[in-house]
């Protein structure tokens, strides 16, 4: 009898055990997404149509300065004033640093009264050689050291005036690289002026945008923090050989405004709008895949996506050019690729 019981108990638990697996995989099938081929997908289409492509977009690229110089003397001598500091605008042939020239002002005097005797001795001897007094050969050594002691005057000059550091361009002192007290020598950078009144716009360009820059146009350009400013450029240079990522520099010359507010090294765009009468097909690049190096789009047929081959030819803004694979008319799926697939059932939100 017991023995019956513990059977009778044993069914009871495996019929529990099987009706509890029963009733969870029922509850889980439910909870679970069960995706039907055939119900329709719900996507966002558009009708392609044949229109006229004008190739906008913008370039970015950095601003530098037009000249930047690092000032250095000519001579060598101790640094008696410094008469600008940094952010200070200078203009051409503005003095900017003074060496200690004292003793060549010494050297210059003596030079002066050596001068002032020998031009009485050319006197001298012009009179004692008319009257025969003299050889005339005496004369001449008189002359010539005359004409020796005046380029020693005009070699201390130049030396004097080396002693003054002038501006060589109108410009910003953008660095000051010594003291007053220092020692000055060639080749010793002292103050370095950028001039900011025309700047350099450089940008790096594909090849295959290359023909939208013509050395006779002028372009807009603007800041990144300037935006309302608007500057024209000129093209000054497009490079003839590319750089490590395969794009050519092309350079403009674009005149700053008069607060100067293009700084070097800010970053800014340049417009570019090139008309065209070619049509072509506009479609949005969000609506292209890549499959198996395929460029490839859905397009609608009798209520079906089908994955449909195409070949492209450039980027205008957001948007890309077809040159095949699609005909007027065609309705192409730009949003819900959520669980599209090639053959699905569609059901069509038009744009």
């Amino acid at each position: 009898m017991k023995k019956f019981i513990w059977i009778i108990v044993g069914i009871a638990i495996v019929g529990l055990v099987v009706f509890k697996l029963a009733s969870n995989k029922k509850i889980t099938e439910n909870k679970v997404y069960q995706f039907d081929k055939e119900k329709p997908i719900s996507v966002n289409v558009d009708t392609i149509h044949l229109e006229f492509i004008n190739e906008k977009g913008n370039f970015t690229g950095t601003f530098e300065p037009n000249k930047e110089v690092k000032l250095s003397a000519e001579t060598q001598g101790k640094i008696n004033s410094i008469l600008v500091d940094v952010g200070d605008i200078v203009q051409q042939g503005q003095t900017l640093i003074q060496l200690d020239n004292s003793l060549l002002k010494l050297q210059l005097q003596t030079i002066e009264v050596q001068i002032e005797g020998l031009q009485d001795d050319v006197k001298r001897y012009t009179i004692l050689t008319e009257a025969d007094a003299v050889q005339g050969v005496q004369l001449e050594k008189a002359k010539l050291g005359l004409k020796s002691a005046k380029v020693q005057r005009a070699t201390i000059q130049e030396q004097i005036n080396k002693t003054t550091i002038k501006a060589p361009f109108s410009g910003v002192v953008t660095a000051k690289l010594s003291e007053i007290g220092a020692f000055a020598a060639p080749g010793v950078p002292l103050l370095q002026i950028t001039d900011l009144n025309s700047l350099k716009f450089t940008v790096n360009v594909a090849e295959n945008n290359l023909n939208q820059f013509k050395p006779s146009e002028q372009y807009t350009i603007s800041a990144d923090v300037f935006p309302a400013i608007s500057l024209l450029g000129k093209i000054t240079m497009i490079g003839s050989k590319s750089n490590m990522g395969n794009s050519f520099p092309v350079q403009f010359r674009v005149e700053n405004t008069k607060q100067l507010d293009i700084k070097a090294g800010m970053f800014g765009k340049v417009k570019v709008s090139n008309s065209q009468t070619e049509k072509g097909f506009l479609i949005p690049s969000s609506a292209i895949l890549n499959n198996d190096e395929k460029t490839q789009v859905y397009i609608i047929e009798n209520g079906k996506a089908m994955l449909k081959t195409i070949k492209t030819s450039q980027n205008i803004g957001n948007k890309t050019v077809v040159k095949d694979g699609l005909q007027e008319g065609d309705e192409i799926v730009i949003s819900g690729f959520i669980n599209l697939f090639n053959g699905a059932n569609v059901a069509l939100i038009k744009n």
